[in-house]
């Protein structure tokens, strides 16, 4: 299992922003960058209106990269179903939706059962609370900050007071946040308390990954050093 930090900054690129006819070559190319690891977003056509790739594509990917941390972003209807294939496939972090789960905490105990990292994650309708009573179960706790299913939308800045609910009651955990992350709104996101980042396009499309990487970090850090001061 890869290795995740508890509290500490991690960038994770997500790859489906990426030339997905160069797959392993762009995932390469992130973690040359800097990449704590690599956030690989998983759609069934249900949960959300897209359809993306599955336990196959993970499977080849972890062959590809055998230390590296890869968190499975499960947007399905049925996150139970896909336990079993994304542990044997080489997952470290299994994230599935709070809205997708009639109980959520059975859930949990099958992903840590099949070894892996929780990951619970909230669309931007759906309140904090819910999330905030399973924390003390999670690894990771996931605030949507775009409507999941698309990339490329903007930055929703209103979904800050829930990443600052979470961090003010759980000062020490993970908590991430995906959509619309960029050197323009990672402040934003960094000044609420979100430690664990997710950028799309704006890093994958970068000419220059690794300046992007380490922009967002240097902000990251910045704000961990001034709560832990």
């Amino acid at each position: 299992m890869g290795r995740l930090c508890k509290g500490g900054c991690m960038i994770g690129p997500s790859i489906l922003n990426s030339d997905l006819s160069r797959l392993a070559e762009e995932c390469q190319r992130m973690l040359d960058a800097g990449a704590d690891y690599l956030h690989l977003d998983v759609m069934d056509g249900h949960f959300v209106p897209n359809l993306t790739f599955g336990a196959p594509v993970v499977q080849s990917l972890r062959g590809k990269f055998p230390g590296v941390l890869f968190e499975v972003h499960m947007m399905v209807s049925n996150p139970e179903q896909w336990i079993d294939d994304m542990s044997k496939a080489g997952a470290d972090i299994y994230t599935f939706h709070l809205e997708a789960s009639d109980n959520p905490q059975q859930t949990i105990e099958k992903i840590r059962n099949k070894g892996m990292h929780v990951g619970c994650g909230i669309k931007p309708n759906t309140p904090v609370e819910p999330l905030s009573d399973l924390a003390p179960s999670l690894d990771v706790m996931l605030v949507m900050t775009v409507e999941p299913g698309f990339g490329g939308q903007s930055f929703m800045a209103d979904m800050m007071p829930k990443v600052r609910h979470l961090r003010e009651r759980y000062p020490d955990s993970n908590i991430e946040v995906d959509g619309g992350l960029s050197p323009k709104t990672i402040q934003t996101a960094a000044e609420a308390g979100a430690n664990l980042i997710v950028s799309g396009s704006a890093v994958v499309k970068s000419s220059e990954p690794k300046a992007v990487i380490s922009q967002l970090r240097d902000v990251v850090n910045l704000y961990r050093k001034s709560e832990d001061a």
